[in-house]
This record gives C-alpha cells, structure tokens and sequence, in this order.
C-alpha cells in the first residue's frame, strides 16, 4: 500500500531559508546585552519558504480573468 506524497517545500531563493536574522547595532543595553534588531526577507515576508508554482498559477490565473 502506497503512502500518499505531499510536495516539497520550496525554499525562498532570495534569503534561502534564512528569512529573519538578528542585526547587531553595536551597543549595549544597561544589562549588557547587545543592542538588535530584526530584519525579514522581503519575497518571503519571513516564512523562508514560497508558494508551489501550482498555487501562484492559480492565484495569477483568477487575478487575470476576474480584473475587468
């Protein structure tokens, strides 16, 4: 009996899966820890992952037929 397969995730090529990351400004807080902040890919909007192509043809597909 055959499992059925799901698709792969298709990682975000622009941050490569590494979607938020911690940026050092370079101080230090009074506890002394280091002062960051968080900066998210922009094509991912944070996830580190994209849609499947079936689901961006899709979506483009009904964008184009029902804007008259």
């Amino acid at each position: 009996m055959t499992h059925p397969t799901t698709a792969p995730v298709r990682i975000c090529p622009a941050c490569d899966g590494f979607a938020s990351v911690a940026i050092t400004l370079g101080g230090r807080t009074r506890t002394g820890a280091r002062r960051t902040i968080t900066a998210h890919c922009h094509t991912c909007h944070g996830t580190g992952t994209v849609p499947n192509l079936r689901a961006l043809l899709d979506t483009a597909a009904t964008a184009a037929f029902t804007h008259r």
